[in-house]
Protein backbone atom coordinates (compact mmCIF):
# COMPACT_ATOMS: atom_id res chain seq x y z
CA UNK A 1 0.00 0.00 0.00
CA UNK A 2 2.83 2.58 0.54
CA UNK A 3 4.67 1.64 -2.24
CA UNK A 4 1.87 2.27 -4.43
CA UNK A 5 1.44 5.81 -2.27
CA UNK A 6 4.92 6.72 -3.12
CA UNK A 7 4.86 5.52 -6.65
CA UNK A 8 1.37 7.79 -6.99
CA UNK A 9 3.32 10.34 -5.68
CA UNK A 10 5.90 10.36 -7.78
CA UNK A 11 4.24 10.35 -10.83
CA UNK A 12 1.88 12.92 -9.87
CA UNK A 13 4.85 15.18 -9.53
CA UNK A 14 6.42 14.24 -12.89
CA UNK A 15 4.54 15.99 -16.10
CA UNK A 16 3.53 14.01 -18.67
CA UNK A 17 4.44 14.60 -22.37
CA UNK A 18 1.09 16.87 -22.69
CA UNK A 19 2.18 18.63 -19.75
CA UNK A 20 5.74 19.04 -21.05
CA UNK A 21 4.77 20.35 -24.28
CA UNK A 22 2.12 22.41 -23.07
CA UNK A 23 2.77 26.39 -22.19
CA UNK A 24 1.41 26.42 -19.31
CA UNK A 25 4.15 23.55 -17.65
CA UNK A 26 6.95 26.12 -18.70
CA UNK A 27 5.81 29.09 -16.81
CA UNK A 28 4.88 27.00 -13.84
CA UNK A 29 8.87 25.77 -13.55
CA UNK A 30 9.87 29.39 -14.34
CA UNK A 31 7.81 30.50 -11.34
CA UNK A 32 8.95 27.87 -9.11
CA UNK A 33 12.98 29.52 -9.78
CA UNK A 34 16.01 28.39 -10.74
CA UNK A 35 17.71 25.49 -9.27
CA UNK A 36 20.73 25.56 -6.98
CA UNK A 37 24.56 24.04 -8.08
CA UNK A 38 23.54 21.45 -5.33
CA UNK A 39 20.08 20.78 -6.56
CA UNK A 40 21.21 20.41 -10.23
CA UNK A 41 24.01 18.32 -8.92
CA UNK A 42 22.00 16.31 -7.10
CA UNK A 43 20.40 12.63 -8.78
CA UNK A 44 17.39 12.04 -6.62
CA UNK A 45 16.43 8.39 -5.60
CA UNK A 46 13.54 7.58 -7.62
CA UNK A 47 11.13 4.47 -6.31
CA UNK A 48 13.41 4.01 -3.15
CA UNK A 49 16.25 2.34 -4.93
CA UNK A 50 19.63 3.71 -4.38
CA UNK A 51 21.52 5.05 -6.84
CA UNK A 52 23.93 2.76 -8.17
CA UNK A 53 22.05 -0.40 -7.23
CA UNK A 54 20.67 -3.08 -9.48
CA UNK A 55 16.50 -3.72 -9.70
CA UNK A 56 15.41 -6.90 -8.25
CA UNK A 57 15.21 -7.86 -11.60
CA UNK A 58 18.80 -7.29 -12.16
CA UNK A 59 20.43 -8.88 -15.74
CA UNK A 60 22.63 -11.90 -14.44
CA UNK A 61 19.25 -13.38 -12.91
CA UNK A 62 19.48 -12.78 -9.41
CA UNK A 63 17.31 -10.33 -6.91
CA UNK A 64 19.11 -8.29 -5.03
CA UNK A 65 18.87 -10.59 -1.75
CA UNK A 66 20.81 -12.97 -4.05
CA UNK A 67 17.99 -15.56 -4.90
CA UNK A 68 17.60 -16.88 -8.33
CA UNK A 69 14.48 -15.48 -10.14
CA UNK A 70 12.29 -18.29 -11.76
CA UNK A 71 12.81 -19.13 -15.56
CA UNK A 72 10.53 -18.57 -17.77
CA UNK A 73 10.42 -22.65 -18.65
CA UNK A 74 8.75 -22.83 -14.81
CA UNK A 75 5.81 -21.23 -16.07
CA UNK A 76 6.16 -17.65 -15.20
CA UNK A 77 6.73 -14.79 -18.07
CA UNK A 78 8.58 -12.21 -17.69
CA UNK A 79 7.64 -8.61 -17.42
CA UNK A 80 8.71 -7.16 -20.89
CA UNK A 81 9.21 -3.63 -21.04
CA UNK A 82 9.01 -1.20 -18.15
CA UNK A 83 6.22 0.60 -17.22
CA UNK A 84 5.79 4.52 -18.37
CA UNK A 85 6.55 6.21 -14.92
CA UNK A 86 9.94 3.47 -14.85
CA UNK A 87 10.84 4.86 -18.31
CA UNK A 88 9.88 8.76 -16.70
CA UNK A 89 12.43 8.38 -13.82
CA UNK A 90 14.86 6.68 -16.02
CA UNK A 91 14.95 9.49 -18.56
CA UNK A 92 15.27 12.02 -15.55
CA UNK A 93 18.11 10.51 -14.30
CA UNK A 94 19.54 10.84 -17.54
CA UNK A 95 18.57 14.40 -18.16
CA UNK A 96 19.97 15.58 -14.79
CA UNK A 97 22.88 13.48 -15.16
CA UNK A 98 23.62 15.26 -18.46
CA UNK A 99 22.98 18.35 -17.27
CA UNK A 100 25.61 17.79 -14.53
CA UNK A 101 28.28 16.35 -17.09
CA UNK A 102 27.34 19.61 -18.92
CA UNK A 103 28.21 21.72 -16.45
CA UNK A 104 31.11 19.96 -15.24
CA UNK A 105 32.66 19.98 -19.22
CA UNK A 106 31.71 23.93 -18.85
CA UNK A 107 34.06 24.74 -15.85
CA UNK A 108 37.08 22.18 -17.43
CA UNK A 109 37.01 24.29 -20.40
CA UNK A 110 36.89 27.41 -18.23
CA UNK A 111 40.21 26.17 -16.13
CA UNK A 112 41.74 25.58 -19.24
CA UNK A 113 41.10 28.90 -21.54
CA UNK A 114 42.68 30.76 -18.01
CA UNK A 115 45.86 28.27 -18.04
CA UNK A 116 45.86 29.62 -21.56
CA UNK A 117 45.66 32.56 -21.20
CA UNK A 118 48.72 32.76 -18.47
CA UNK A 119 50.70 30.72 -20.76
CA UNK A 120 50.21 33.43 -23.53
CA UNK A 121 50.99 36.26 -21.24
CA UNK A 122 54.43 34.25 -20.08
CA UNK A 123 55.30 33.88 -23.60
CA UNK A 124 54.30 37.30 -24.56
CA UNK A 125 57.09 39.05 -21.79
CA UNK A 126 59.31 35.93 -22.56
CA UNK A 127 58.95 37.37 -26.58
CA UNK A 128 59.62 40.76 -25.78
CA UNK A 129 62.81 39.91 -23.31
CA UNK A 130 64.46 38.13 -25.90
CA UNK A 131 63.18 40.46 -28.58
CA UNK A 132 65.23 43.49 -26.80
CA UNK A 133 68.34 41.33 -26.09
CA UNK A 134 68.51 40.38 -29.44
CA UNK A 135 68.53 43.77 -30.59
CA UNK A 136 71.23 44.60 -27.70
CA UNK A 137 73.32 41.79 -29.29
CA UNK A 138 73.17 43.02 -33.06
CA UNK A 139 73.47 47.09 -31.82
CA UNK A 140 77.10 45.41 -30.01
CA UNK A 141 78.09 43.30 -33.04
CA UNK A 142 77.63 46.16 -35.71
CA UNK A 143 79.77 48.07 -33.13
CA UNK A 144 82.26 45.60 -32.82
CA UNK A 145 82.07 45.75 -36.97
CA UNK A 146 82.95 49.07 -37.55
CA UNK A 147 85.35 49.01 -34.40
CA UNK A 148 87.17 46.18 -36.45
CA UNK A 149 86.98 47.41 -40.09
CA UNK A 150 88.28 50.51 -38.36
CA UNK A 151 91.60 48.93 -36.83
CA UNK A 152 92.43 46.94 -40.01
CA UNK A 153 91.75 49.61 -42.48
CA UNK A 154 94.36 51.86 -39.99
CA UNK A 155 96.79 48.61 -39.74
CA UNK A 156 96.66 48.37 -43.39
CA UNK A 157 97.24 52.04 -43.81
CA UNK A 158 100.22 51.77 -41.37
CA UNK A 159 101.68 48.84 -43.73
CA UNK A 160 101.96 50.92 -46.81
Amino acid sequence: MQEQATSSIAASSIPSSSERSSSSALHLEVKEGMESDDEIRRVPEMGGEATGTTSASGRDGTSTAGQPQPSSAAGTQRKRGRSPADKENKRLKRLLRNRVSAQQARERKKAYLIDLEARVKELETKNAELEERLSTLQNENQMLRHILKNTTAGAQEGRK
